[in-house]
């Protein structure tokens, strides 16, 4: 089975934005907001818990360059999310571990209270429980 984070490895024409020698991170090809990307190891590794260190120390370090740079390319950037799908039940559609950083902005949502929590949408507003 073909993997599209492996393919863009190989793919010359995909931009990548930042890189070393254990991860890359390229702008996501559907993004929900304005500078949405994704830091990707270079090793096919399906789940986020079988990186190496150096590899979630790559990724990490990935996500702040990428930070850096939009934080550079936005004249405002208001709140981030930063989030690792893992395991199909988390909603991975990818089986190829993908970091995504998520520039936020005022407003980009009704009510952003909750952030990640969203993802179970009856305990987004844990506030109000």
């Amino acid at each position: 089975m073909s993997c599209p984070f492996c393919e863009i490895i190989e793919d010359e024409t995909r931009e990548i934005i930042w890189e070393d020698e254990h991860a890359f991170a390229i702008r996501d090809k559907y993004p929900i907001s304005p500078g949405h990307a994704l830091i990707i190891p270079r090793r096919h590794i399906g789940s986020f818990w079988e990186c190496t260190p150096v590899e979630w120390a790559s990724l990490f370090t990935g996500s702040q360059w990428v930070k850096d740079d939009l934080d550079i390319t936005f004249s405002r950037i208001d709140g981030w999310n930063i989030g690792v799908n893992v395991g199909e039940a988390a909603g991975q559609t990818v089986f190829h571990v993908h970091m995504h950083v998520v520039p936020r902005f005022i407003g980009d949502v009704e009510n952003p209270i909750g952030g990640v929590r969203h993802v179970v949408p009856d305990k987004a507003d844990y506030h109000s429980q």
